[in-house]
């Protein structure tokens, strides 16, 4: 039973468990202060009847002691009426000897054969219940020197106990209000706890219906579920931008490739049906042929470095490298390849700098840059390659003075396929691809690209690495 009823609350929305367990824990709390109250009450009221029947009992007992040291006998008449003057309502005065006889009897709606007589040789103080009255008792000897006997004063509790019921009664009524007035206010709780979650999850069934544009309206709350919305709308923007990055990835990668494919298949029905018997035709199209698969190559082998560089996402510790031999002789292969620029390097700056980054890598993003440089030079053909430390970073410096990129364009160079003039870069086999493989990789070993340039004036490229 216990365990279905355990499965029956795990089954509930969330809105009821938050409206159960507020409505739980305000019943609780007041409940307890209730109970608490209602005890502590109760103990006062009683400890006031014994002070004040306690209090009664020394007024009679002066009484009577000084009444009978001034005579042998008790007398009934006066002692009668002046017990009658101080007698309360609901209560009994009684004097017995030392046999429990009776000897003066005074009430006020009191049946005095609820309290049986009895001799005592020292004070007693209780209450008991007879018949369903609550009767407290008090007891006191009567020792002169003519009398022996007891003091019996007896109060009925009916005022008392009428009293404390109507408490109860009183905080049980306030207690089913509480629960009433708690469940309501647990469900208007849980309802506005309830309604950014609600919104998120209304928002998530728009994504998965109409697709990433939907967005949460903002909620300004400024508690955690603000910033759950918040940080769900970044995360659907970095979504939404991934997809588009990718369908773009997609549709230039499928139009760079359909372009050699096309030529190839061209060439190829072109020496099917001429190509055999013409020499001329021949030697024409294996040649762009195989100009066509180099550049297919090329591109296929540029996409598999930028997919394994964004899968790194880090590296393991590596031991620290020099930077500045690697700089040298990566510039001295592209002397090598192209006599006719002039590359002018200044790394006095960073001697002894060592660096945690694969060298490999180092020199595939020193090619990229330094090979756009070069591509984009036609006239002033002078690179400039300068080094310097900064307080936590070496800062590598490329500048060429070739074309230039227009101030528009800059911010869309790192994407992928992207090319300033695609006639141009065409001409120059450009695939778009080595600026996002270099940017991948520095952000990969927490470094950074940044570039300016200026049309016909030159291009600025600064490489940030952190030192080690």
């Amino acid at each position: 039973m216990i365990e279905r009823l355990r499965m029956s609350l795990r089954r509930l929305p969330i809105k009821w468990k938050l409206m159960l367990g507020a409505t739980a824990l305000i019943f609780l709390i007041f409940s307890s202060y209730n109970l608490s109250q209602y005890v502590v009450l109760k103990q006062w009221m009683m400890k006031q009847e014994k002070d004040q029947i306690q209090v009664n009992m020394i007024q009679l007992e002066d009484y009577f002691h000084e009444k009978l040291n001034r005579a042998e006998t008790l007398q009934m008449t006066d002692s009668r009426s002046y017990l009658e003057k101080i007698i309360g309502k609901n209560q009994l005065i009684r004097i017995i000897d030392k046999e429990g006889t009776a000897q003066l009897t005074v009430t006020n709606h009191f049946n005095e054969s609820w309290v049986s007589p009895k001799p005592i040789h020292s004070p007693e103080l209780f209450d008991i219940t007879y018949q369903q009255e609550h009767i407290l008792i008090y007891r006191s000897p009567l020792i002169t020197s003519g009398f022996v006997g007891t003091i019996e004063l007896a109060s009925n509790l009916e005022t008392f106990d009428h009293f404390s019921q109507t408490i109860l009664w009183v905080m049980l009524i306030g207690g089913v209000l509480a629960i009433f007035i708690s469940g309501i206010g647990g469900l208007a709780i849980a309802r506005q706890f309830m309604h950014p979650i609600r919104t998120l999850a209304s928002t998530m069934l728009s994504v998965k219906e109409n697709g990433l544009k939907e967005r949460v309206v903002q909620i300004e709350n400024g508690d955690e579920l603000s910033s759950l919305a918040k940080l769900f709308n970044e995360l659907m923007n970095q979504l939404e931008a991934s997809f588009r990055q990718q369908k773009q990835f997609v549709e230039d990668a499928s139009h760079e490739l359909r372009t050699p494919i096309t030529i190839l298949e061209g060439h190829l029905s072109l020496l099917d049906r001429w190509g055999k018997s013409d020499p001329v035709v021949l030697d024409e199209s294996l040649s762009a042929s195989l100009q066509e698969t180099r550049r297919l190559k090329g591109i296929v082998q540029e996409l598999l470095t930028l997919t394994k560089a964004e899968s790194q996402f880090s590296y393991e510790n590596r031991d620290p490298i020099l930077l500045e031999p690697i700089i040298h002789e990566t510039i001295k292969r592209l002397e090598l390849l192209h006599p006719d620029f002039a590359f002018k390097v200044n790394l006095e700056k960073i001697k002894g700098v060592f660096l945690s980054i694969n060298p490999l890598h180092v020199e595939q993003i020193l090619l990229i840059v330094l090979d756009n440089a070069v591509k984009y030079t036609t006239d002033d053909k002078r690179i400039n390659i300068e080094g310097i430390r900064l307080e936590n970073e070496v800062q590598i410096t490329i500048m060429d003075y070739g074309i230039g990129i227009p101030q528009e364009e800059l911010t869309y160079i790192f994407d992928r396929f992207y090319r300033v003039d695609k006639a141009r870069s065409r001409e120059l086999a450009g695939t778009g691809l080595g600026l996002s493989i270099a940017k991948r990789l520095m952000n990969n070993h927490q470094g950074e690209i940044t570039v300016s340039s200026q049309e016909k004036v030159g291009t600025k490229v600064s490489l940030r690495f952190p030192i080690s």
